[in-house]
């Protein structure tokens, strides 16, 4: 990991920015990591007789957390891979630096503010 790489194509992020938003991101993958085998873990296990014990809502609560679950981890993995690489902090549509007060926020972010709010937009 080149540390240096990364100021460099994020120059509104500082170090210590940086390295907040990394462990923030790796106690994000974790919890996620966990909330995933709670969610998983007795289902797997026995899914007939938790089927039968949980009314239908219960059980599409759980298989919507453990999608969810996943897919804020692929976007946290993402972003670690992009602090890696050099590209985190700069918008994947218009390639111009992420607020920092947006990727505080949110660390996983793939776009700036005006960007997400376009993609929004388009049906």
């Amino acid at each position: 990991m080149n540390h240096q790489i990364i100021v460099e194509s994020a120059t509104h992020l500082s170090a210590e920015d940086l390295a907040a938003l990394r462990e923030n991101l790796h106690e994000q993958r974790l919890f996620r990591q966990e909330q995933l085998q709670q969610l998983a873990g007795p289902v797997a296990s026995r899914v007939e007789d938790r089927l039968q014990q949980r009314a239908a809502g219960q059980v599409e609560v759980y298989v919507k957390l453990a999608a969810s679950a996943r897919m804020v981890l692929s976007d946290v993995e993402a972003a670690l891979k992009r602090m890696d690489e050099g590209s985190y902090g700069v918008c994947r549509l218009c390639r111009r630096p992420i607020e920092r007060e947006r990727l505080m926020i949110v660390p996983q972010v793939h776009y700036c503010a005006h960007c997400q709010q376009a993609k929004q937009a388009v049906p």
